[in-house]
């Protein structure tokens, strides 16, 4: 058993083209990936038992939301804001912390928003959201022997 808690998580941010991923500092929170599907409804006329049929369809990969404080000196940070400018899509991974290594969401996403926030007595604080697109993939850590 490997539960832990999510000290060490790590989310990083690829480029267009290349293979260079870039952590982003200062995450306080990172809502992860929630894949959902559309249900289709095969009800047919003659049904007799007054329940829906149904089964999934496409399945939607849905939104990552991440805060932390701001850091206009953090290279990932500043990568999400020119993502946004630029609506690149790009390659996004988010680690598991330690105890878990080896699991981890890959993911290609672009970003949607980016926002900063100020509370008398609390940090400078941001959000951003990555859309995601495409199949996520979530590898799950190798068990230790």
């Amino acid at each position: 058993m490997s539960k832990s808690r999510s000290m060490g998580v790590k989310l990083k941010v690829g480029e267009a083209s290349g293979n260079t991923m870039t952590a982003v500092g200062a995450l306080s929170s990172i809502n992860g990936v929630q894949v959902s599907a559309d249900a289709v409804d095969l009800t047919a006329l003659d049904n007799e038992s007054g329940y829906r049929e149904k089964e999934p369809g496409f399945k939607d990969p849905g939104e990552v939301t991440v805060s932390g404080f701001f850091d206009n000196e953090d290279a990932g940070q500043q990568k999400m804001y020119s993502l946004l400018e630029s609506g690149d899509v790009v390659p996004v991974e988010i680690e598991f912390p330690p105890k878990q290594a080896g699991a981890k969401w890959n993911f290609n996403a672009g970003v949607s928003a980016f926002s900063t926030s100020f509370e008398l007595e609390d940090g400078v604080a941001f959000e951003a959201t990555f859309l995601v697109s495409g199949k996520p993939t979530l590898t799950f850590a190798t068990p230790s022997a």
